[in-house]
């Protein structure tokens, strides 16, 4: 998630820090009048393409949405409706995360490792929920509080079960975050393996040579306004200070990893998945303390030496500033200089950069900069077979394309393991 000065292919992306200040732009628009539902956002507009359609048949999830409008019917009071939301959102990404993982029926030709069923059946069920009028009466607010519980339930954000301290001794606690598919009006046949890796390593527990590590994993979107109201914040907040590790994990350059060194304070304005543009400072709250910058704290030189798969890992220094007295940006390829402005972090200034400044930040600010390793991966491009590149003409899905993306999980995971094996040993 990397709309910056990189070719806008395919991009990349990640995201974090503490708690938000309110946005000023909304990706729906205007209010609508009061007892009326809001109209589709341009994500779900999306839902009626052949593509989308497709994905959800040939996974099994073609009827998510369908069985979620008919528990929304029978709820007759808003709590109802709420429990119905909850459960449903909760099962949506345990569903996900089983298929992903090889657990109950495939329910199509579908790969498994796929992660955009999840994408697009999570979007059938909130535009189900934005059209939704019970004869009880919702409210505008309801409504919206009922939105963001399915978002958080479907995206793992409230499943996030990181063993206590003194569970499993000598099991290490992991924290990664992924992204949901974007720049779809360019090609909606898009997957994001920063959430093909989310899926794939949700619950699991890698072996490392200094002992097992358990991975929690949650899924967040492409959307500058969610990250404004503090999406990340509310999230992460309660699990950072338990973790051992986090990492925020997003789609960036062709043909390598990259761990991020430094993350800026800025957005760049390229448009997010409801084709909103924001270019601004990052909005947090308690601005007036708010770096320019922030910087990881995972074992960087561990991992870019290591051999964890066939993609090359770098550390990636550069940034993008506007010097201390000056008025013009230039790029720093060794990282920013006392002063500065931040323009572009190493992953740029769209949302991937800030997943991970605003998850920075907020180690920052809990005071765990020296105690809790994390920072952000990037991923290579998930690129399709030489042969399938045409959006209008091409494949859902062909075979190099499933390669990529398992080679991509499986060396996430490899570097995974490295970064806590190096993590370790630094305390020691």
């Amino acid at each position: 998630m990397r709309p910056l000065r990189v070719r806008i292919g395919v991009l990349g992306l990640a995201l974090i820090a503490s708690l938000a200040a309110p946005t000023t732009a909304t990706a729906a628009g205007a209010a609508p009048p009061v007892g009326t539902a809001p109209a589709p956002t341009v994500e779900e507009q999306r839902l009626d393409g052949q593509v989308p359609r497709e994905i959800l048949r040939r996974s099994g999830f073609a009827g998510v949405a369908e069985a979620f409008a008919r528990g929304l019917g029978r709820a007759d009071s808003y709590p109802g409706a709420r429990a119905v939301v909850a459960r449903e959102g909760a099962a949506l990404w345990r569903r996900a995360v089983d298929r992903v993982q090889g657990r109950g029926p495939a329910g199509g030709d579908l790969s498994r490792d796929d992660d955009r069923p999840l994408y697009w059946a999570r979007l059938g069920m909130t535009r189900e929920l934005r059209a939704w009028e019970p004869g009880f009466g919702l409210s505008e607010r309801q409504r919206s509080a009922l939105l963001t519980e399915l978002e958080r339930t479907s995206r793992g954000q409230r499943d996030l079960r990181l063993p206590g301290a003194g569970h499993g001794k000598g099991v290490k606690r992991v924290l990664l975050t992924g992204f949901d598919p974007f720049t779809l009006d360019r090609d909606i046949r898009i997957s994001n393996p920063s959430g093909a890796v989310a899926l794939a390593l949700d619950g699991t527990v890698i072996d490392t040579p200094d002992g097992p590590a358990r991975v929690e994993t949650a899924v967040f979107p492409v959307r500058w306004r969610d990250f404004a109201e503090g999406a990340v914040e509310r999230a992460l907040r309660p699990y950072l200070p338990r973790a051992d590790l986090f990492t925020t994990v997003s789609q960036g350059r062709v043909g390598r990893f990259d761990v991020e060194r430094t993350n800026g304070a800025w957005r760049g304005g390229f448009p997010d998945n409801d084709n909103v543009s924001r270019t601004e400072t990052v909005p947090v709250a308690d601005p007036a303390s708010q770096p320019q910058w922030t910087t990881t704290t995972l074992p960087y030189a561990a991992i870019t030496a290591a051999d964890t798969g066939r993609f090359p890992v770098y550390d990636n220094t550069s940034v993008t500033e506007i010097p201390a007295g000056g008025t013009e940006a230039v790029v720093r390829p060794d990282g920013p200089t006392p002063g500065s402005t931040a323009r572009e972090g190493g992953g740029g200034n769209y949302l991937s950069n800030e997943i991970a400044y605003r998850a920075t930040l907020l180690r920052d600010r809990l005071g765990l900069h020296g105690t809790l390793p994390g920072g952000h991966v990037h991923t290579p491009v998930l690129q399709f077979g030489s042969e399938n590149t045409d959006p209008a003409t091409g494949s859902v899905t062909d075979p190099e394309f499933v390669r990529n993306r398992l080679d991509i999980v499986a060396q996430t995971r490899a570097i995974v393991a490295v970064a806590v094996s190096a993590a370790v040993s630094d305390r020691d």
